[in-house]
């Protein structure tokens, strides 16, 4: 029984704890932006890696 004094209010705490970070995140607008990270996929935003001096001189790529 004396378990149960201490597990509960652990309980509650961590409950508290994380609704208060879970409405940080909403007031700090973390789920804004639901489409955009789905939309960002499809777009190619990579930049083209610059060759090493072995690949411009000889062509051969061993």
């Amino acid at each position: 029984m004396s378990n149960l004094l201490l597990l509960i209010p652990i309980a509650l705490f961590l409950g508290l704890l994380g609704l208060a970070a879970f409405l940080w995140s909403l007031k700090s607008g973390q789920f804004d932006d639901m489409e955009g990270a789905a939309n960002r996929i499809l777009f190619d935003d990579d930049e083209q890696q610059p060759q090493d001096s072995h690949t411009k001189n000889n062509g051969d790529k061993r």
